[in-house]
């Protein structure tokens, strides 16, 4: 069966694993192309440190443009155009898309002035507590249920994180934002009858026109990046919607055909991968409680893989039912 907002999932296959047979087909695509965009992300430090020069909120607004540059094309090319401009008539889906692209650019922000001012590894405790935020709205908004392994797991991964939250030292302003703009974002997506490419055209359309005049402003008062840097800045500036957009359009499909409880476990690829950017690339400090802690998160993230490889895989079982009360 083809969910709506599948668009992506032939070249997707082929850019992340040969998919497992035994698997249902959807599902299996939901894992793989979730866990892609989770890894992605995870990397993107590496890109946004060559553009440190630049502040952060400017970025943004370079960030809605190029996306929408990228994803234009991309819905013409697959012949979504129709969708699309009915998505910018319809008023109600028009408020959807504004809602969710405002939590998404904030997410965005945080994330970006985080990373250029050598605060990786608390991206990485952000994006390690968005599970618990993800995992609380399919439980509270969507009714999910999950069983004694995904508690346990979910259990372990909550240790882990509370002893970061107790080394960390202060309160975690930036990690907590990251954490709930990005998992009640995960929640609209979820919701949303869009699909991935389309509903991500119609919110950077939406906030194009603001992008533009602070673009302008910027570009008038002399402190914009336009015209003002070097060849290479530019296609570095130009390649943010590529970067932005694929793990976007990758997760937007892929938490279409699993649950959210699910998607909240394989989020923690995310902060993992950051994490060790930040202690082994930019030698942030990494003591012996946040190894504890990451050791914990990953046995739970294990438990849960586990888990659910041995669900899906059975051939005597019937295929789960994707519905806000799959029990995982």
């Amino acid at each position: 069966m083809r969910s709506r907002g599948s668009g992506l999932l032939n070249w997707a296959d082929c850019a992340l694993l040969v998919p497992d047979k035994s698997m249902p087909p959807s599902l299996n695509k939901g894992y793989l192309v979730t866990g892609g965009s989770f890894l992605i992300w995870g990397l993107v430090p590496l890109f946004w440190t060559q553009l440190e020069g630049i502040s952060a909120f400017e970025l943004i607004h370079h960030r809605i443009l190029w996306s929408l540059g990228f994803v234009a094309v991309l819905i013409a090319l697959r012949g979504r155009m129709h969708e699309y401009l009915h998505a910018l008539r319809s008023g109600s889906l028009a408020r959807l898309s504004v809602l969710s692209g405002l939590l998404l650019t904030a997410n965005w922000l945080i994330f970006i002035w985080a990373v250029h001012h050598g605060r990786v590894i608390e991206t990485s405790l952000g994006y390690f507590i968005a599970p618990f935020v993800n995992t609380g709205l399919a439980l509270i908004v969507l009714r999910e249920r999950i069983g004694p392994i995904h508690a346990l797991a979910l259990g372990l991964a909550m240790a882990g994180v509370g002893i970061q939250l107790f080394d960390h030292g202060g309160f975690p302003w930036f990690a907590l934002g990251l954490a709930f703009s990005f998992g009640f974002y995960g929640l609209l997506r979820k919701q949303s009858p869009l699909g991935s490419m389309t509903g991500l055209g119609v919110e950077t359309t939406l906030l194009a026109p603001f992008a533009i005049g602070m673009l302008l402003l910027f570009h008038l008062d002399g402190s914009g990046a336009l015209g003002r840097v070097d060849l290479s800045t530019h296609l570095w500036l130009a390649a943010t919607g590529v970067v932005t957009a694929i793990p976007l359009l990758l997760f937007a499909t892929g938490a279409r055909l699993i649950p959210l409880s699910s998607v909240a476990i394989l989020q923690f690829i995310t902060p993992s991968v950051s994490l060790l950017l930040g202690v082994f690339v930019y030698r942030e400090p990494f003591g012996a409680l946040r190894l504890t802690s990451f050791i914990l998160i990953w046995i739970g993230l294990a438990l849960f893989l586990v888990n659910t490889t041995a669900k899906v895989s059975r051939p005597a079982s019937p295929a789960p039912r994707l519905s806000s009360g799959t029990p995982v």
